[in-house]
């Protein structure tokens, strides 16, 4: 019990301060790319940031709906990629948390703020200021409509086809492992012993 409280304490302080700093890294790009673009542009971007948002939410749903013995069977026939399946199911707490809780809600937060300034740009390039409230009105609904809409498409989809999701998502981090050296996951492979024949221990005396 002690030993579960103190792994889940030490994730949550981790995925705390891995938040905070991606959430100022997103919010500092997507306002650099929104200061220079029009209103039609930002608002590709705020698009763009929410298919982000679904697109992780998907992956999370589907770590936690995944089933692990297909890829045994798989990793047993060393196909590519069923090995670093097997490392995401094991560790789908903590993948679903980063997707769904950390990608998720910052792109929901972004995006809101996002919205904002592509009214801001709006408001000014139709000079329309005394539209400013409803614009603003508008697009929160349309954000918040789109988002809710597409998790809810993607849940469904990440459901009926978590396996084959899960599948190709090891396969990207086979080839990021093969090709860039770079590990994500590891799964440690138990190892039983074989109690070798023939040798026995003679009965211990005192």
């Amino acid at each position: 019990m002690r030993k579960i409280l103190r792994q889940s304490f030490r994730w949550a302080v981790i995925i705390s301060m891995v938040t905070a700093i991606l959430s100022m890294i997103f919010n500092s790009v997507s306002a650099s790319f929104l200061g220079g673009l029009s209103w039609q542009g930002g608002l590709l971007v705020v698009l763009m940031i929410i298919l982000v948002g679904v697109f992780f939410d998907m992956l999370g749903i589907a770590a936690t709906a995944a089933r692990e013995p297909p890829f045994h069977a798989m990793a047993s026939r060393k196909v590519p990629g069923a090995q670093h399946a097997i490392g995401i199911l094991r560790k789908a707490d903590q993948f679903a948390n980063f997707c769904n809780d950390v990608i998720g809600d910052i792109s929901g937060i972004i995006s809101g703020a996002a919205g904002f300034a592509v009214v801001g740009t709006l408001v000014l390039t139709l000079d329309l200021s005394g539209s400013r409230w409803w614009l603003e009105t508008l697009a929160v609904g349309a954000i918040s409509a789109l988002t809710v809409g597409g998790k809810a498409l993607g849940k469904t989809f990440s459901i009926q086809y978590s396996n084959e999701i899960i599948f190709r998502l090891g396969q990207v981090f086979y080839i990021l492992e093969e090709r860039f050296h770079i590990r994500l996951f590891s799964v440690k492979t138990r190892k039983k012993r074989k109690r070798k024949r023939g040798v026995f221990r003679a009965p211990r005396t005192d």
